[in-house]
């Protein structure tokens, strides 16, 4: 008994490619450690890593999009340069104030 040809060989389907990166985790992220290393304007840039970072992590759970963990990573990069930056920032108004009262 014989069988006819068979050109299709493909027996599996191909992997999914993988899920896309978002884009604002990343931006989340850089800046989150900008915040942190630059002074003068590294408040800002937390508050906007803040922002960035909590979209992103929105887009992940609705989009099912990669990236969780740098967004999670800007966040906390975020709030920590921006606490930071507060309490410098809290310190230079409480000595000019205390100064000027002298």
């Amino acid at each position: 008994m014989s069988y006819p040809p068979n050109d299709n060989l493909n027996y599996y389907q191909p992997p999914p490619p993988p899920a896309p990166t978002n884009g604002k985790s990343i931006a989340g992220f850089v800046l989150g450690i900008l915040s942190i290393v630059v002074p003068y304007i590294g408040f800002l840039l937390g508050i906007i890593a803040i922002i960035l970072s909590a979209l992103s992590l929105k887009e992940i759970r609705n989009r099912y999009e990669q990236g969780k963990g740098i967004a999670i990573a800007g966040l906390v990069c975020g709030i920590v340069g921006t606490l930071m930056y507060a309490i410098i920032i809290l310190f230079v108004v409480v000595f000019v104030f205390a100064a000027s009262t002298y």
